[in-house]
């Protein structure tokens, strides 16, 4: 009896799933004109803040209070931005996350291994760092969780500004990464960040999910249903006394995504593709316009690197991102049966660690609960997560300069359609069909290049016989 054949070792990183490949890179168009707005919004509020004349009417804006008192929801603009207009980016976190892990790649536990111990680790390494350097240091330990988020959006459009031809298996790792980030920041913003409970707004909000679960599950559809009563949900989570993004990714969890029989798409994904484009395009540059305009001084900056609470913070971005993703994919596949693609290198996955470090959306709003009563320092912090986030925009953009033309022949193989049917020729090796083709079109093209050679040879041959002829009559003797 011959002996088992062993199993073979699983790739990671390696080339998508034709599905999964449409579907990230319909995300990551998205995510990344969204990421442009983001940075655009980032530099307007920095601006802003600090061309004199002007920065005393940015505070006076984003401390401007509206809504309605006796439903507890007075709130300034800045507030609405951070616990309303981020509410949408969570919804939309919380639909990806369920997409992936219900019909995406992720829904092999093997497969989803990688990209959890990653940003497990990933968040793990930049809590350590902080907490050692304020440890040493003598500064608040309040402020661990800062450095532990990445923020996708902002991470893509520094890939869009450099240009480079990043292959769709980064990328996807990078978007899986930071949803799974996403996902357990809002966790550590429920356990950690929650100070006081009311448990009867609480109880509302879980009725209120309750009957957005069972609407969904009897196919009611509309938005004038679901619209109000989110709104609902979202403000009796807020009165709570637990942060109301929770809503957000509460509902988007909720959401179906797997298809039923006529069904070209999901409502989750149907859904996802409407809010998206409101996330990424409006929901997130507000915020970042209202969070991100903190007053910067020589001082303030050198301040950065010597307040024991924004180095920790400047250095968890930077260092310990790098290192706990890097560090957490590395040890998946050296005791596991995973091992690296062979188009990519150790390299690659360093430089999309890196890449990581940049913590914007979310580690700015974990920066404002953790030094709630602290506006200076709650300004350094944030001073902080935009200098750690920059280096770590520079220093990820010269390591996949470095590789861009490796990965531009990459994308070039990805994308090649000989065939012109609309389906990338790397997916269609297994096709009979598509090997018929290509015969086909290689027969079409053989047969025309027999035609040009027999017409050049034939051109050729009665040029020499023009030629020699005339030489003939030119010797003849007069």
């Amino acid at each position: 009896m011959p002996a088992p054949r062993p199993a073979p070792a699983r790739r990671f990183l390696g080339r998508l799933s034709l599905p999964e490949r449409t579907y990230v890179t319909d995300a990551l168009r998205t995510e990344t004109v969204g990421g442009v707005l983001l940075l655009l919004a980032a530099v307007a509020a920095l601006v802003w803040a600090n061309v004199p004349g002007l920065g005393g009417s940015y505070h006076e804006v984003s401390d401007f209070h509206f809504g309605p008192s006796a439903l507890g929801l007075h709130l300034s603009v800045a507030h609405w931005a951070a616990d309303g207009l981020l509410a949408v980016f969570f919804f939309v976190a919380g639909v990806e996350l369920k997409r992936e892990l219900v019909a995406g790649d992720l829904r092999d536990p093997r497969t989803a291994a990688l990209p959890v111990v990653a940003a497990l680790c990933g968040m793990a390494a930049p809590a350590l760092v902080y907490t050692l350097v304020n440890a040493v240091g003598g500064g608040s330990l309040g402020g661990w969780a800062v450095p532990t988020a990445t923020d996708i959006a902002f991470a893509l459009a520094v890939l869009a500004v450099i240009g480079t031809s990043l292959p769709s298996a980064l990328r996807a790792f990078l978007l899986t990464l930071a949803v799974v980030d996403d996902l357990f920041a809002i966790l550590i913003i429920a356990v950690f960040f929650t100070s006081r409970i009311d448990f009867v707004a609480l109880a509302g909000a879980v009725v209120g999910l309750a009957v957005f679960w069972v609407l969904l599950r009897k196919g009611v559809r509309g938005w004038y249903v679901y619209v109000p009563l989110a709104l609902v949900i979202w403000g009796l989570m807020y009165n709570s006394g637990v942060h109301a993004t929770i809503a957000g990714v509460a509902m988007g969890l909720m959401l179906r995504c797997t298809t039923r029989e006529g069904e070209t798409r999901s409502p989750g994904e149907h859904v996802e593709h409407l809010v998206r484009p409101l996330s990424a395009g409006l929901a997130v540059p507000l915020f970042a316009l209202f969070s991100a305009g903190v007053t910067l001084s020589g001082g303030a900056l050198g301040d950065v690197f010597t307040r024991p609470e924004t180095l920790g913070v400047a250095l968890g971005l930077v260092v310990g991102k790098a290192v706990g993703i890097f560090g957490g994919t590395w040890l998946t596949a050296r005791f596991t049966r995973a091992s690296l693609s062979d188009d990519l290198a150790w390299a690659d996955v360093f430089a999309v660690a890196t890449l990581a470090g940049i913590g914007f959306t979310v580690s700015l709003l974990i920066g404002e609960l953790a030094f709630t009563g602290d506006a200076q320092l709650t300004d350094e912090v944030k001073a902080a997560v935009l200098t750690g986030s920059l280096i770590a925009a520079v220093l990820a953009t010269v390591l996949l300069k470095v590789r861009n033309a490796k990965y531009r022949r990459m994308c070039e193989a990805e994308e090649r359609d000989e065939d012109r049917d609309g389906i990338p020729d790397i997916y269609e090796q297994d096709d009979p069909a598509y090997h018929l083709r290509m015969a086909e079109l290689l027969e079409r093209k053989a047969a025309e290049h027999r035609r040009l050679a027999e017409e050049t040879a034939a051109a050729r041959h009665g040029s020499a016989e023009v030629t020699g002829g005339a030489g003939d009559r030119d010797d003849r003797p007069a």
